[in-house]
């Protein structure tokens, strides 16, 4: 192995023992941009876009499959939680699908006036609002549970793929919370 090739292997820059090579180096392009080889900062690399993309596309394939329940993608998400577990806070609610009160006190109200949750002040103590499915709420869950083989159906991807797609945004989600709790100040 030549030093040349030793210095590549080590860095991954395409150095040689000389310095990086001509075909390696950034070069300037006809609009006077500079480009890397492996250019960062292309679109198609950006984990945030193949994110985003695919989050506007998965939910917009919930939309006809939730509008004969009556649900928006985000009012789904509420329901599901409250699904899980009735009575709920709505601060409980708002830390399991990490939204914020402004967020989700309209998404509420919304499901009240359609008769599927009651809000309702704690007896026990007056600053927490509790949410509760209504009978029809209830209901409603028996619906539902036609909207995962749908979405599935329609993703055309394999029930492994999807779990292991889950499993992988998981990990991401809970590095992205981990990384922004130690960059926030601390409160006080």
């Amino acid at each position: 192995m030549s030093s040349g090739t030793q210095a590549r292997g080590r860095s991954g820059l395409g150095e040689s023992a000389d310095g990086p090579r001509q075909e390696d180096a950034a070069a300037e392009s006809a609009d006077g941009t500079f480009r890397a080889p492996d250019d960062l900062l292309k679109l198609g690399n950006q984990v945030c876009f193949a994110l985003a993309v695919a989050s506007r596309s998965v939910i917009a394939l919930y939309r006809p499959v939730l509008e004969p329940l009556g649900l928006t993608h985000p009012q789904y998400l509420v329901m599901l939680a409250l699904w899980e577990q009735s009575p709920r806070t709505v601060a409980a609610i708002g830390r399991e699908l990490q939204l914020e009160p402004a967020t989700l006190s309209p998404l509420l109200k919304r499901l009240e006036a359609s008769g599927l949750v009651r809000r309702e002040r704690d007896p026990k103590d007056e600053r927490m609002l509790r949410v509760t499915l209504t009978d029809k709420g209830r209901r409603l869950r028996q619906k539902a549970l036609d909207v995962p083989p749908q979405i599935i159906e329609r993703l055309g991807l394999e029930l492994s793929e999807l779990e292991s797609l889950r499993g992988a945004l998981h990990r991401v989600i809970s590095a992205a919370s981990d990384d922004r709790r130690v960059s926030e100040p601390a409160a006080g």
